[in-house]
């Protein structure tokens, strides 16, 4: 049915009002019919950094701090030539702190992204840190020859080029990784000199990995480590030499089991220089030939000798080897007659030299001094309870992840 014209006027009118209606309501909630709300804007984060940007005698140990006002941080990153720092968020991702030294007399880079009500916001900032006057670095790491294997008694020592005096500080920043942990503890023997010695022997075919996280460290006033160092240590099969003075006799053991019995003669007892001593020894170190002097003679004195001995494995500082004794065969098994070393059929020594490993254990009962914990690599001799005390870290030892 078709309306009248004024009908359909009227409801074309009333559509228009509904509409005109639900846009009035809109402006309703505070125009001045302008068209403008009067709401302000809200701000876009702000991201501050420090070090600030340009700056060129930055500390090492200097944390670099990253915060956001009117926003939350999204991202941060702090980098050398590619290589990140580690950091942490708060809570509210409003600050991020750096938790590693920085590398001495290096360039770096921060970035970061925030965002908030107000939108994005980004900020970058280069610096640059400070050269030590005094460089902290590893002098050498024993054992670390290359492709080396050793025994599962071998301690870790690590010498420092510099006397360092913040001792927590530096061993915090010696990390020992294990493929088959055990605890294990750090003592210092002197300033520059740290060893590490597992609470019992190293479980046996596996690799060890000790790195120095140092650069950066402070290890006393103005000096910072400048690198980081690492090395690899093998540790073979598990020989463990069983020396009984009384009677006569070693026994060796690879994995548990008798690979070798031994006859020997050891020191006659007539001096405590000629006694040999009892206790856990390592071995250190072999040579073939070694020229064996009285200590402490000189030619002409009572009691001097000067005695070429072939296949010599050295295991205290005080003179005691495993040796051959081509001359004291009768005695070998029967008594000894020795100054101090244990000296083995030709045969015999010249297959413990070929099977030697430094680090092994060699274990002698029978006598009556004892082996000091620093005489060569006697420190399986100190109660691991009392070696951990040498450690300047006041937590708990280390132990191997």
């Amino acid at each position: 049915m078709r309306l009248p014209l004024v009908g359909l006027a009227a409801a074309t009118a009333v559509v228009l009002s509904a509409c005109s209606g639900g846009s009035g309501a809109g402006g309703a909630s505070g125009t001045d019919g302008s068209g403008d709300t009067g709401a302000t804007a809200a701000a876009a984060p702000t991201i501050k950094i420090s070090p600030a940007e340009g700056s060129t005698t930055v500390r090492p140990d200097k944390t670099v701090v990253v915060t956001a006002a009117n926003g939350s941080l999204e991202e941060v990153t702090l980098e050398t030539d590619g290589e990140q720092v580690e950091g942490a968020f708060n809570k509210t991702r409003t600050k991020w702190i750096s938790k590693q030294p920085l590398k001495p007399s290096t360039n770096y880079t921060v970035s970061a992204k925030a965002n908030g009500d107000g939108g994005p916001a980004t900020a970058t900032s280069d610096f640059t840190t400070d050269k030590p006057k005094i460089e902290l670095a590893v002098a050498d790491v024993t054992p670390g020859v290359k492709g080396e294997t050793v025994g599962v008694g071998m301690p870790i020592m690590v010498t420092f080029n510099q006397a360092v005096q913040d001792k927590a500080a530096v061993e915090a920043a010696l990390e020992v990784k294990a493929q088959k942990p055990v605890p294990g503890a750090w003592r210092w023997i002197n300033d520059r000199l740290a060893i590490y010695r597992t609470a019992k022997f190293w479980p046996a075919h596996q690799t060890v990995t000790f790195t120095a996280h140092l650069a950066g460290v402070k290890g006393g006033p103005e000096m910072y480590g400048v690198e980081d160092h690492t090395a690899k240590i093998k540790i073979g099969a598990e020989w463990v030499s069983y020396v009984n003075i009384k009677t006569h006799m070693m026994v060796v053991k690879r994995d548990g089991k008798t690979v070798q019995t031994m006859k020997i003669s050891a020191g006659n007892g007539t001096t405590r220089e000629y006694t040999t001593t009892s206790g856990v020894h390592l071995t250190m170190e072999r040579a073939n030939p070694v020229t064996m002097i009285s200590p402490g003679k000189k030619e002409g004195d009572p009691g001097y000798y000067k005695e070429i001995v072939d296949h010599a494995v050295r295991i205290s500082s005080s003179g005691e080897y495993v040796h051959s004794a081509p001359w004291s065969v009768g005695s070998q098994g029967r008594a000894n007659v020795s100054h101090g070393c244990l000296n083995a059929h030709p045969t015999q020594a010249k297959w413990y030299y070929d099977n030697f490993h430094r680090g092994d254990v060699v274990k002698i009962v029978g006598t009556t001094r004892a082996l000091e914990w620093n005489n060569g690599w006697g420190f399986w001799q100190m109660p691991y309870s009392q070696w951990k005390k040498g450690s300047a870290l006041k937590s708990k030892p280390q132990s191997q992840g």
